[in-house]
């Protein structure tokens, strides 16, 4: 019981979180007008951005824990990936406009009203700080990664704070498009590995900590295991991994034999990688198998492929 209520709990967190940021961008880009700073509107985006991944952390949080259907017979953990890519097109496209927009400002700096700026970002550490603090548990993936969102908004109006605080008694209005730059570069870095991300997962590339030596290694622990090919790896969200491959067993044995060998595999594979499905299918000696790229790869010698 108690683990529902705590999931319950981080949605709500989640959804706080994301109220207060979704408020507070809306103040800052007013903010960003009347004092006419471009750093405060770059931050302003920054946290929008942010407010929309919550938006999407939260929706995926509700949909993952749908059961699969007929069509989505993986369940809905993808439409988390999709989410992010749409986040991050968004971002993509804001950071660069900020960034043109910030070069007339290089040449000649405007007056900024340093005053306004300041207290705005004192609220913005305040606001953002809350909610870091609301959504830092350790316990659900997806809270972690918002408490780390709110911990950089935090960190973008420190930095707004020193630079009004520095335009304030040194008059170099030049700072504020700087400052901007920094913190949309900030932002595009952070796209970009998103980016890399998403795209391995839609290309169906091997988890990040999956080692196929370890996988050879840890199946033939396994006596009865003669070779095995056809080992595909994916991930459908970078958290659950998925796992199907043929395995070919050196003698005939009966079906009691065959549960127990299949349970000594799975447990050996969990014991080395983190793969949430398994799947085996069982050869013996001298079958052949149908697949076209089938590689044996031999648990004896598996660093040669067999063709």
């Amino acid at each position: 019981m108690h683990n529902h209520e705590s999931e319950h709990d981080s949605e709500k967190n989640i959804s706080l979180a994301f109220v207060l940021n979704l408020l507070f961008s809306i103040i800052e880009v007013f903010g960003g007008i009347f004092t006419n700073s471009i750093s405060i509107l770059s931050d302003a985006f920054h946290d929008f951005g942010d407010a929309i991944s919550l938006l999407i952390a939260v929706f995926c949080e509700k949909k993952s824990k749908k059961s699969p259907t007929e069509k989505y017979t993986y369940g809905y953990l993808r439409f988390s990936v999709l989410g992010g890519l749409i986040t991050s097109v968004i971002l993509a496209i804001g950071s660069v406009t900020i960034i043109y927009n910030c070069i007339p400002k290089l040449i000649n700096p405007e007056p900024v009203n340093y005053d306004g700026m300041l207290v705005l970002a004192v609220v913005g550490i305040i606001i953002n700080g809350i909610a870091a603090f609301k959504t830092h548990s350790t316990h659900n993936i997806n809270e972690r990664a918002v408490s780390l969102h709110m911990m950089e908004d935090v960190l973008g109006w420190v930095a707004v704070l020193i630079g009004s605080v520095i335009i304030k008694f040194t008059g170099l209005y030049i700072i504020d498009p700087i400052l901007s730059i920094m913190i949309t570069i900030y932002l595009l870095y952070h796209i970009a590995r998103n980016f890399s991300e998403i795209g391995k997962l839609f290309l169906v590339t091997s988890p990040k900590d999956y080692k196929e030596n370890e996988l050879l290694k840890a199946v033939s622990e396994v006596e009865e295991v003669d070779s095995m090919h056809h080992i595909h790896v994916w991930s459908l969200d970078s958290e659950n991994h998925y796992l199907t491959m043929h395995v070919v067993l050196k003698d005939m044995v009966d079906t009691k034999k065959l549960g127990e060998i299949k349970k000594k595999i799975k447990e050996e594979i969990e014991e080395h990688l983190k793969i949430s499905h398994i799947t085996i299918e069982f050869e013996f000696k001298g079958e052949n198998c149908d697949e076209t790229t089938c590689n044996v790869k031999h648990s004896h010698e598996s660093h040669h492929h067999h063709h």
